[in-house]
């Protein structure tokens, strides 16, 4: 393949640079370039590709990238792409599972870091340490025999639940079709569909959100989903920052009645460094890193490079979700 055959891929955002990384090393004959996401308003470019990384990708955008055939998600969350834009000019959208590419691995690895972080007050033992005070605090609190609440059973939940099991915690689901054969394979205790959401968060000690942003989940964990939940409970978030009524989470994290937060993702990234969650100590707050290891981003960077060479060849991408609709061939 020529230079001039390569395929040129845009990037917006200039963050998550391990995404270039893995990419090039997936498809060394690919072009890249990261535009920052106010270019992309302002500026027209020319590729064949584009990757959303948590930037809003609308009809205009699609319009100054002139001949764009493929918008390529890095990961599952397709929000953030206005599809029936992309059908209209016979764009293929399409995502990339976290199942099967060490991202559900990662993220879940990320939540039980955040629950452990959480419980053995990670914050305030640093702070001990480092000013030489009192040895032998905070006391912390063990995963053992607590519940552990987990909504959503994809891959992320899935992968979440093999991890806790160890830790001897009772685990409860909410899945969108309760599956008792999985989840008693997962050892679950209990599963059940989102209106008993209730029941979930009045057992649960750590409640972990592991489901995307729709119509139906937005702002999921609300005033009133925070009131039933136990004192000093916590709640992890490694999904999507629109889960969450973040001044909700305020008040019940300032008024005591959680133990803390984790999360990976807000509902406007970056995070302003001035945000009240970040003088926290009961939260744990990370800059959407969930899913970014070494083992996610190179098993994303394969698939990613496959639809690409798809591209070239012709060939129907995979996990696109419009394909029939914009006629079945590019």
């Amino acid at each position: 393949m020529s230079n001039r055959e390569s395929p040129f891929v845009i990037v917006a955002g200039t963050g998550f640079g391990a995404l270039r990384d893995s990419l090039i090393q997936a498809l060394p004959e690919v072009r890249l370039e990261m535009v920052e996401p106010r270019r992309l308003k302002e500026e027209t470019f020319s590729a064949l590709v584009l990757i959303p990384t948590m930037v809003k990708i609308d009809g205009a955008t699609m319009e100054r990238i002139s001949g764009l055939r493929l918008i390529q998600q890095w990961g599952v969350g397709l929000e953030g792409v206005d599809i029936q834009e992309a059908t209209r000019r016979r764009i293929a959208v399409a995502n990339v599972p976290s199942a099967g590419t060490g991202n559900a691995e990662s993220v879940a690895e990320w939540c039980v870091m955040a629950a452990i972080a959480l419980s053995r007050q990670l914050s305030l033992a640093q702070k001990i340490i480092r000013e030489g005070s009192t040895w032998g605090a905070p006391c912390g609190r063990a995963l053992f025999g607590r519940t552990a609440g987990i909504i959503g059973l994809g891959g992320i939940g899935q992968a979440l639940a093999a991890r806790l099991k160890p830790f001897g915690m009772r685990m409860l689901a909410i899945q969108r079709t309760p599956n008792p054969a999985l989840a008693k394979r997962l050892g679950i205790d209990w599963v059940g569909t989102l209106r008993e959401l209730p029941e979930l968060l009045r057992q649960s000690d750590y409640v972990f959100l592991c489901l995307p942003v729709t119509q139906e989940t937005t702002r999921l964990i609300d005033e009133n989903a925070l009131e039933l939940m136990p004192a000093h409970a916590c709640i992890i978030n490694p999904s999507r920052g629109g889960l969450i009524d973040q001044s909700a989470l305020l008040r019940a994290l300032a008024e005591g009645r959680l133990m803390g937060a984790g999360l990976d993702v807000f509902e406007q990234e970056p995070l302003d460094p001035s945000s009240p969650l970040l003088s926290r100590d009961d939260v744990f707050a990370t800059p959407h890193i969930a899913g970014v290891t070494d083992v996610s981003y190179s098993g994303i960077a394969r698939r990613v490079a496959e639809n690409i060479r798809r591209l070239m060849a012709g060939e129907p991408p995979q996990n696109c979700v419009n394909w029939d609709a914009i006629g079945g061939r590019w």
